[in-house]
């Protein structure tokens, strides 16, 4: 009888190669259809700007825009407060070092000065008076040191004479006892009298010589008051003209109250703002070329600025010679600034690509002129033309320099 086999179900051995055939097969498939793909963009040629990468003189500056200001700015602060009165000069007029701007009123002011004048009244009184007591002082000690010393004289010679008598025992001892007491008492009199006298003289010259220190203070204080009336009239602190006036008839400006500014005309200097890339090669002395009606005009930087803002920081500089004679304040100039000597190098024009790979990498159009590629590169020193290329690209070669804001992270652009 037969017996029925029934097929195994499952995997068998023979199905294994089935399958490894199988997966190759999908994974050439994969190859091929994906093995090759990159992120592509694909754009328009009108719509870009393509380059070609030369090789030339490399300039080292960089072109900064700065504008005419006066060559200095002196501020004016009022040195005394008070209500303006009278406005005699108007912004924007030429003024001479010493002309009377505006004149101020402070009554409080006027007091302090009656006060001080009655005050050294009252010390230069006191001073007389003082010099009076003292001088009569001292005619009356002189008085009694002549009295004093005549006196003493008289009872010395009859001392003297008591002594010979009373040694040739023609007078007592008591008398001649007498006599002595009388010229010793008058000898310590004189003594004190003198030294009362001394005393007094010098104490006349001391108490003199310190009213006369105080009277003198009085007067300069009096006087250092004269010049606070005299700083009401606000006056020009240097030729040059009146930049800005910020007062009015009967305002009230404070004491130290910033009121105008005088703008020196004797020259000029152009204040320019540099952005902060360039802030390590920015040094004094640097040279700088303005070109103005076909002529070239040689500038020195004169002064670096250290504060940085929005990204820009400032400098001044100053003609070396000669300047248009049509310079005004407030114009603008293009100015060259060169930044170091000029070498041969590979140049890459400036594009807004920049931007968007700080120059770190470029799309290169390939030979077809259909195709660019990212490729990678360094850059170095850069004009108001040209990038100095270090590596990553040949002379002849072209690049997009158009901005790169739209591809995203596409390695490959099709040039339609």
């Amino acid at each position: 009888m037969d017996i029925k086999i029934e097929k195994k179900k499952g995997v068998r051995p023979k199905h294994y190669g089935y399958i490894v055939i199988g997966l190759i097969l999908l994974f050439m498939g994969y190859k091929i259809a994906f093995g090759n793909s990159v992120s592509t963009f694909r754009t328009e040629k009108e719509k870009i700007s393509i380059a070609a990468v030369s090789f030339g003189n490399f300039d080292d500056y960089i072109t900064i825009n700065g504008s005419v200001a006066p060559i200095s700015t002196i501020y004016m602060d009022a040195y005394e407060g008070g209500r303006v009165t009278e406005k005699r000069i108007e912004e924007g007029a030429i003024v001479k070092k010493g002309d009377i701007i505006l004149t101020l009123e402070n009554r409080g002011l006027y007091e302090q000065i009656l006060a001080s004048e009655n005050n050294l009244a009252l010390k230069q009184n006191d001073l007389r008076s003082t010099k009076l007591t003292f001088d009569s002082r001292q005619v009356e000690g002189q008085k009694d040191l002549v009295s004093s010393k005549y006196e003493l004289q008289k009872l010395q010679r009859n001392y003297e004479q008591n002594k010979a008598l009373f040694e040739d025992e023609l007078i007592s001892r008591e008398e001649y006892l007498t006599s002595k007491e009388n010229y010793e008492l008058s000898q310590k009199q004189y003594d004190i009298i003198k030294l009362q006298t001394e005393q007094d003289k010098l104490l006349r010259n001391t108490s003199l010589s310190d009213l006369d220190d105080d009277l003198a203070r009085m007067k300069k204080t009096l006087s250092m008051v004269y010049e606070r009336i005299d700083h009401l009239n606000v006056r020009a602190p240097a030729d040059g003209q009146l930049g800005f006036l910020d007062a009015e008839i009967g305002q009230n400006i404070a004491q130290g109250q910033r009121i105008g500014q005088i703008n020196v005309l004797t020259d000029y200097k152009i204040e320019a703002t540099i952005d902060e890339h360039y802030i390590d090669r920015i040094k004094r002395d640097l040279k700088a070329v303005l070109e103005r009606n076909g002529k070239e005009y040689i500038l020195r930087l004169r002064k670096v600025y250290p504060e940085v803002r929005n990204g820009k920081f400032k400098v001044d500089l100053v003609f070396v010679d000669k300047k248009p004679e049509t310079i005004r304040s407030g114009q603008s100039y293009n100015i060259k600034l060169q930044l170091g000597a000029s070498n041969e190098a590979l140049l890459l024009p400036r594009g807004s690509f920049f931007q968007s790979t700080g120059g770190q990498w470029i799309f290169v159009v390939d030979a077809s002129g259909e195709v660019a590629w990212r490729r990678p590169i360094r850059i170095g020193k850069q004009n108001s033309r040209y990038y100095e290329v270090i590596e990553g690209l040949e002379k002849g070669e072209h690049v997009i320099t158009s901005s790169y804001d739209s591809y995203g992270e596409a390695e490959k652009i099709v040039l339609k």
